[in-house]
């Protein structure tokens, strides 16, 4: 199945959803005209990510008048979204939805949240428990959140149930500029990067030529309380190889072709998930589980 895939690298507004659901709908009509049926935002692209206090006031049911909206925006394009969920014990959680159809397919609830540096998330918000692969018009995907990818696992159970698209909303902020470094005779490069953006680029290529499947990396832009998010949103395909990325720092819409045939050659050629031992792994889990018990 071949079809046009977009990411939208907005900026949203902190607190605001009224105005960032205008920037949704703003994105789904851009995407729409150029032909894509699925849109990727980045994490908490509802609502801002350094929320704090601001979380209950912003969360949102799943049944929600806000939600509901968001579902009649993918009744013609699939849309992955970002948002503050409030579940029917009012616990709220980081979460990625997966909409089509006008009907949300799948919830995902972010896992690692991550409590370092400039981060506090896990002091305002719940953890997931679980990562499942879902069925899709596009062929079976999971979404895994921003910290969700520093932790291999996730991946790589996504991967084992069936997942032949990545979907990695996130919010990810700048950490320092460093040039590239140029090889003796080599041409000028591409101007400065960044050590964030490079390492994320790696665990793209990785997840996508290890699991033979296609990633799309939605990253978000902007300023919060002087924190900068860099964006250099990413769709990578089964090979490894980036199929299209966006710039640093400014919003922009991306889009690429998506040839699902490609996962089966990648396959073909590098047949590594046939040859998973899953009873192995989960063995040796067991077996250093029960040693840090010990």
């Amino acid at each position: 199945m071949k079809f046009l895939a977009a990411l939208a690298q907005i900026g949203p507004t902190l607190g605001n959803v009224e105005v960032n659901f205008g920037i949704f709908e703003k994105a789904v009509r851009q995407a729409r005209r150029k032909g894509a049926e699925l849109l990727v935002f980045p994490e908490l692209s509802l609502t801002g990510y350094f929320l704090k206090d601001m979380v209950p006031d912003v969360a949102e049911r799943t049944g929600g008048e806000l939600l509901r909206r968001v579902a009649a925006l993918s009744r013609d394009i699939a849309l992955v979204v970002g948002f503050v969920e409030e579940s029917a014990r009012h616990t709220f959680y980081n979460a990625g939805a997966y909409f089509e159809g006008g009907r949300l397919v799948h919830l995902h609830r972010k896992i690692y949240l991550p409590t370092y540096g400039l981060f506090d998330e896990h002091r305002y918000v719940g953890a997931g428990s679980q990562v499942r692969a879902f069925d899709t018009r596009f062929g079976r995907a999971a979404i895994i959140v921003c910290e969700d990818a520093w932790h291999p696992g996730l991946a790589y159970v996504a991967s084992q149930d069936g997942a032949d698209l990545l979907f990695i909303p996130s919010a990810s902020p700048a950490r320092g500029p460093h040039r590239r470094k140029r090889a003796p005779g080599a041409a000028p490069g591409r101007g400065p990067s960044l050590s964030i953006q490079r390492t994320w680029q790696s665990l793209n290529r990785a997840y996508a030529a290890a699991f033979n499947q296609y990633v799309f990396f939605a990253n978000r832009v902007g300023y919060e309380d002087g924190i900068h998010f860099w964006g250099g949103s990413e769709i990578v395909a089964p090979s490894g190889e980036a199929l299209a990325a966006a710039p640093l720092g400014k919003p922009h819409l991306l889009t690429a072709w998506v040839d699902t045939a490609e996962v089966r050659r990648s396959r073909v050629i590098s047949p590594t998930l046939r040859d998973e031992n899953l009873h192995l792994v989960l063995r040796e889990l067991r077996r250093v589980e029960g040693r840090a018990r010990d």
